[in-house]
């Protein structure tokens, strides 16, 4: 993923691609596309009149030898933007290096990339506006600047001049990293906005699946580009296409996974989000509706993944969720294996109960659709593949759903049903065996919690040893005996 100089999620989420198109970007054509990016640097170096390197790592160097196609300026920023990161954070590590060198040569190659870059935008861009002819103009003077200073540095044999004038190059490169971002940002802030905008006024429901699959293909570049979307109001946009059943499931759908994107608690930004509390009952009513008509598992853990990352940025989406009777649908759900059949899907729901299960009112809908035998399920979630993603998912589930539970116990009538349906059995079998749950620390102490909350409603349910080793100790004292059944002293 490209990030913004200066500058992760349905990241865990595997979503295959089979049913709805332009979910995910395809990892080998990704690959193949940058394979056009790295080819040996030769024709840049003859056109600078410079010697061609014959350091062995100059075989990594870089050039947008197959560009984007033409009319396609959001492409050409992206490729040409990895390609200027990538060279930036190669030029600094080989300037801690002392390797002058390649320093000098890398940065003619710099200032041939950045100078293509505007030269390009501006060929397919709109007019380009006051500001970002201003940072331009500063972006080229410093890698002019920048090649200059390396230039002489290729002279100087004293030691001592050498050094200052690195803390120069330095400088330099830091000052031409930020003008870079700051140009970048402008322009694809730019190109986004027209994006979103053509979503807005297009009537073409073609036009729109194909605009809001190109938007939920830039979430995929990372955190800098989630952040613009919100920045210039691409959720409210999402918002209209997720409340018109005239659209399809499918459409519908890829604006779920930008909304999940966007809203993804790993993102250290919200200042942009504070116009999303104005559509969000319109977004969570929308998205709850998906869930419950979903006709495929993608579809749910799209709208679910969505729903899940937004009861996380604020507590009023909790009790939204609440009286649209979301527990229900949830619940009925999981025994829908068209809808639910995967760790990660489970990991979405256990993570919306979880969140909810702060609010009093949530325990007697809990009760009542018969929540805590399914949270009880998800304790002894097992993965069927093996692989890291869903063993980390199953962890993921049987953390939350401890946590839920735990929380749910406040109320006696939760806490004894949980005492009847034995999960007090399955929360010491997790402290006590590690293989139950695959080591993880995280489940051992929410395990804890949760069986603490539950002996203090029924403390019978307990043998002396449990209630000694796993409740009675401080819980770090628990933990770490819980923690190191696992080591051999052989």
């Amino acid at each position: 993923m490209m990030a913004l100089p200066g500058g992760r999620h349905l990241d865990s989420i595997p979503i295959p691609g089979q049913r709805l198109h332009l979910m995910q970007v395809d990892s080998v054509q990704r690959w193949m596309e940058d394979l056009k990016l790295m080819t040996e640097c030769e024709c840049m170096c003859v056109l600078q009149a410079k010697p061609i390197s014959l350091e062995e790592d100059a075989q990594g160097d870089l050039i947008l030898a197959g560009g984007p196609g033409p009319g396609d300026p959001l492409q050409l920023l992206l490729k040409r933007g990895w390609v200027i990161s990538t060279e930036l954070r190669r030029i600094g590590q080989k300037l801690a290096q002392d390797r002058w060198a390649r320093v000098h040569s890398m940065s003619v190659r710099l200032t041939c990339h950045a100078r293509s870059m505007v030269s390009e935008y501006s060929a397919v861009s709109r007019s380009p506006s006051q500001e970002m002819g201003q940072i331009e103009k500063l972006l080229m003077e410093k890698c002019s600047e920048l090649s200059a200073v390396t230039e002489r540095c290729l002279q100087v044999e004293n030691e001592h001049v050498l050094k200052s004038m690195k803390a120069c190059v330095s400088e330099t490169l830091s000052t031409l990293g930020q003008h870079f971002g700051q140009l970048l940002e402008l322009a694809l802030t730019r190109e986004v906005q027209a994006l979103v905008r053509k979503i807005d006024a297009s009537d073409n429901i073609y036009t729109m699946e194909s605009t809001t699959g190109n938007l939920f293909s830039l979430t995929q570049e990372g955190a800098p580009l989630c952040r613009i979307i919100a920045k210039v109001d691409g959720v409210l946009c999402l918002a209209d296409i997720l409340t018109d059943d005239s659209h399809s499931e499918a459409t519908r759908a890829e604006a779920a996974a930008v909304v999940a994107q966007v809203t993804s608690p790993h993102l250290s930004f919200t200042q942009h989000l504070s116009s999303f509390l104005e559509s969000m009952e319109e977004i969570v009513t929308a998205l709850i509706k998906l869930c419950q008509e979903a006709s495929s598992g993608e579809v749910f853990l799209l709208a679910s993944a969505a729903l899940a990352n937004i009861t996380f940025f604020d507590t009023m989406a909790c009790e939204m969720l609440l009286q649209l009777n979301a527990i229900r649908v949830l619940l009925e759900a999981c025994s829908d294996k068209q809808r639910v059949d995967t760790p990660y899907t489970r990991d979405q729901i256990v993570t919306i109960l979880a969140n909810m299960s702060v609010l009093e009112q949530c325990a007697s809908d809990i009760i009542q659709e018969n929540g805590v035998q399914l949270i009880m399920g998800m304790l002894s979630e097992k993965p069927r593949s093996g692989t890291p993603a869903e063993v980390a998912a199953c962890e993921r589930v049987q953390q939350k759903a401890a946590v839920t539970l735990a929380r749910l116990s406040r109320d006696p009538d939760v806490a004894r049903e949980a005492v009847r349906l034995s999960c007090m059995s399955r929360l010491i079998e997790l402290c006590r065996s590690p293989s139950e749950r695959n080591s993880s620390d995280a489940v051992l102490v929410a395990c804890l919690a949760a069986l603490r909350r539950l002996a203090g409603v029924c403390p019978e349910g307990l043998q002396d040893s449990d209630f000694q080793q796993l409740v009675q100790p401080r819980l770090v004292d628990s933990f770490l005996l819980c923690s190191n059944m696992e080591e051999s002293f052989v």
